[in-house]
């Protein structure tokens, strides 16, 4: 269990890159952030002339006990509801993904609710949901451990394929409340700092999901960082958890996506501090937290766009900016290739 191995990024590459970037026909810098990414992806794949093969996004979906509290303006049947969509092709995700030509695989890792045999839906289940935090520990270790293995070898088999950039969505109601909680403890920020509307709470319901939390923040005594996915997190999540460590370990770019998703990278993070080398953080997120967490890492996301989604729509979004970084890394003239004069 947890046998990973992330080793930093080798960046001594790094500096034949930037003089790449630097010697092509334009202005120092004038590509902003894309010289940034493209300098970023060249040192993980240890290559001045990087590239994207076979872009995926997991999109895991799980229930949340502490749902049944009223910590979401949506009841928990949306949870298998929207997984339906998913598989039907109707979802944002799906329209994205399709634009942009990323593979979308949809795993159920936590579902409360059978599904029958679908080719397009990975059954990864562990439970019909996580129990409720505001009365015991979400998960047992011993289902969280096995979340964390099969979202490893979910990567796995990804890698087999070819595939060497991979975001990361979700789909759980109540699982915004789970990250404002893992990012509480993490950050160690008061709940009222890490808490937003979610999928569209009123003020009223914003309170008492504050109240919720705070109590289920004093009940439990948290001593590690996997130890507050146990007790506060979602079955999607920890599986994702155990993808993104997977995908670092063997080398493969992570496009992080929004609150949630970001929370997941969090545990991630303290856990291995080397799977920051890996990451590109596709957006800020209109979820309240989620700038102070970017903060709190020291992140730069790709767009500011007002979402609060989900889904992984932020990676599949920020894709095309991703690839063309690399695009013009590759393809962009030198000076002296294109008889261009260099400024003074």
């Amino acid at each position: 269990m947890l046998d990973f191995k992330i080793d930093p990024v080798d960046k001594g590459i790094g500096y034949l890159i930037q003089d790449n970037i630097n010697n092509k026909t334009k202005p120092l810098g004038s590509l902003g952030y894309l010289e940034s990414l493209a300098l970023k992806i060249g040192t993980i794949q240890g290559s001045t002339s990087p590239s994207l093969t076979k872009p995926n996004i997991l999109v895991f979906a799980g229930d949340h006990g502490a749902a049944k509290h009223g910590v979401s303006a949506f009841p928990p049947e949306v949870t298998h509801q929207m997984v339906f969509n998913f598989l039907q092709e109707g979802a944002a995700i799906n329209v994205f993904c399709k634009q942009n030509n990323i593979d979308l695989k949809i795993i159920d890792a936590g579902v409360n609710f059978d599904f029958d045999h679908n080719p397009r839906l990975i059954n990864a289940k562990v439970a019909y949901g996580t129990k409720s935090y505001t009365e015991e520990p979400a998960m047992t270790q011993e289902q969280c451990e096995t979340a964390v293995e099969q979202g490893a070898e979910l990567v796995e088999e990804l890698t087999s394929t070819g595939c060497n950039i991979v975001g990361f969505g979700e789909m759980g109601i109540g699982n915004t409340s789970s990250a404002s909680l893992i990012m509480s403890h993490i950050c160690k920020l008061p709940i009222s700092d890490c808490i937003g509307r979610g999928t569209g709470l009123s003020d009223t319901q914003l309170r008492k999901k504050q109240t919720i939390l705070e109590n289920a923040s004093k009940m439990h005594s948290v001593l590690s960082p996997l130890q507050a996915m146990q007790v506060f997190g979602g079955l999607e999540m920890t599986m994702m958890l155990g993808a993104m460590l997977q995908s670092a370990a063997s080398g493969k770019v992570i496009i992080v996506d929004g609150f949630i998703a970001t929370a997941v990278f969090l545990v991630a993070y303290m856990m291995f501090p080397s799977i920051m080398d890996y990451a590109i953080f596709s957006h800020q997120s209109d979820e309240a937290g989620h700038k102070k967490m970017l903060h709190w890492l020291q992140a730069d996301p790709i767009l500011n766009l007002g979402l609060r989604l989900g889904e992984g729509t932020g990676c599949a979004l920020a894709y095309p900016l991703i690839a063309s970084s690399v695009a013009f890394l590759n393809n962009m003239s030198s000076f002296e290739s294109a008889g261009v004069s260099e400024s003074l």
